[in-house]
């Protein structure tokens, strides 16, 4: 029998094991899979001080160069411990090993993303010479890390989503603690330990549970912290936010509620696959999964019947296994929720096509809901499940309106064959990138993703985060032999 993996806290020069440790359980077979030490706040304290200390000290500062080799190394071994890695990420985590295996390849993108940055960053000038004040001067703009990066981590992504918050740090050379979701810890402490074999130093990156709420508001506001990249619920990210130090800079990733137009000039058959997989990815458990289509009436109910023909056809189990498609919701609280929004919505009306129902394994069925009133929670409010509603409508500007009425805006997408409608709609709607014929969670690596409005704060994607934890300073150089 092989035995249950432990992770001590990952805190340079920190001999004890935790007071206190978090287990780790499948989310589909409910088998206990690994356990994790907490932190305290002293832990944390110390933390953040090694960090704070080797920001500090410039003489420690790695070199572009090592930077570079630190994260080549780290890509070879990843590629050697793929599969690992990717079923490790799937049995935590309860996203289907076929999609866990993609989230793996990604991973390895955004390290390189990492490396292509350094590679094509090159300083800038500021215009001198241009009139009596600026004469015999040159200017060359210069990058430097921002200072010490804390990283709070969401559970629905635990391999790129650390590589998107931690690979930047790494490479901007900025010191950094990550905290992982607790549900999901796994697979952060495997990616940390590579980085550590390949060379990083163990004070430039540190991977730490908190053992409460409170600690983890410690580790996040703490006047050391100059850059925080937090993922997860708009609640917490907004107040943690609000207690930043001062100076302190941050991006903060939440949900949406992802709309979707479909003109009455749309090929239906050929959307459906985009839209069975944007509904149903991850079951559903996505910030940018589809959830509101609002459909041309003349096609909506054809649009709703073969969404859930799909929907019925699709495996849904064990996330270990390569046929599976949809697989468990991460908490049994909610997948408890997730049935009592189905519920509220089908009480008040609304036609169930199909699913509306918890299977085993902590699993929901792939659910379709035809035209649920504007005032149900599947409506207003992120489901964060396998859960996807169709609205019939005849006016397009209302449809529109419809799409932006909520105080959400990250992804959404327009379908149409008629590209003076699709880009109609894609200038109107209140969104951050308009996919046209895509589903609204489409996203390579490199590309900007950005929520609005309360879906987050400052723009993600490897390029944008390197570039919010470092900057820029300007140096003036005076010569008369400077014309």
């Amino acid at each position: 029998m092989n035995a249950i993996p432990h992770f001590p806290l990952m805190i340079a020069g920190l001999s004890k094991t935790g007071a206190s440790h978090a287990e780790v359980y499948s989310p589909y077979s409910d088998k206990l899979i690994g356990t994790v030490d907490k932190a305290n706040q002293d832990d944390v304290n110390q933390a953040l001080a090694t960090a704070e200390r080797l920001y500090r000290d410039r003489s420690k500062w790695l070199s572009v160069s090592e930077r570079i080799a630190i994260l080549e190394k780290s890509v070879a071994m990843m590629k050697d411990q793929a599969d690992m890695l990717a079923a490790g990420a799937a049995e935590e985590g309860g996203k289907p090993l076929a999609d866990s295996n993609v989230e793996m390849a990604r991973c390895i993108d955004s390290l390189r993303a990492c490396i292509d940055g350094l590679r094509n960053d090159a300083p800038h000038t500021i215009p001198m010479g241009i009139n009596p004040a600026s004469q015999h001067r040159l200017t060359t703009m210069r990058k430097e890390p921002i200072g010490v990066v804390v990283a709070i981590s969401a559970f629905n992504h635990p391999l790129n989503l650390i590589a998107h918050q931690v690979g930047p740090a790494i490479a901007t050379g900025c010191p950094v603690i990550v905290k992982p979701a607790e549900n999901t810890p796994l697979s952060c402490f495997r990616l940390v330990e590579i980085f550590h074999k390949a060379g990083l130093p163990a004070e430039w990156c540190q991977a730490l549970l908190t053992e409460n709420h409170d600690v983890a508001e410690q580790l996040a506001t703490d006047s050391r912290v100059a850059f925080l990249s937090f993922i997860g619920s708009a609640k917490v990210g907004w107040y943690l936010r609000s207690k930043l130090a001062p100076g302190a800079r941050c991006a903060l990733e939440h949900g949406g509620v992802a709309p979707v137009v479909v003109t009455k000039e749309a090929d239906i058959d050929a959307a459906i696959p985009g839209l069975a997989k944007g509904s149903f990815y991850h079951a559903g458990q996505v910030c940018v999964s589809v959830q509101r289509v609002y459909a041309h009436a003349s096609i909506a109910r054809e649009l709703a019947e073969k969404l859930s023909q799909a929907a019925q056809k699709m495996v849904v189990g064990d996330p270990l296994s390569d046929k599976t498609e949809v697989g468990p919701i991460i908490r049994k609280g909610e997948l408890t929720r997730i049935a009592s929004w189905v519920q509220e919505a089908v009480d008040m009306g609304t036609e169930l096509l199909c699913g509306g129902q918890a299977l085993a394994y902590n699993c929901y069925a792939p659910t379709v809901l035809f035209n649920p009133p504007e005032q149900a929670k599947v409506s207003t409010s992120e489901v964060f499940g396998p859960v996807v509603c169709i609205y019939p409508f005849d006016d397009l500007d209302q449809a529109i309106n419809q799409a932006n009425s909520l105080e959400f805006a990250f992804q959404s997408s327009v379908y149409s064959q008629n590209i003076d409608s699709a880009f109609y709609v894609a200038d109107r709607l209140d969104a951050s990138a308009v996919m046209i014929n895509e589903h609204t969670a489409f996203r390579v690596d490199w590309m900007p993703f950005a929520g609005l409005k309360h879906s987050g704060l400052g723009t993600g994607g490897i390029p944008y985060s390197m570039e919010d934890m470092q900057v820029e300073k300007m140096i003036v150089i005076t010569s008369k032999g400077i014309s």
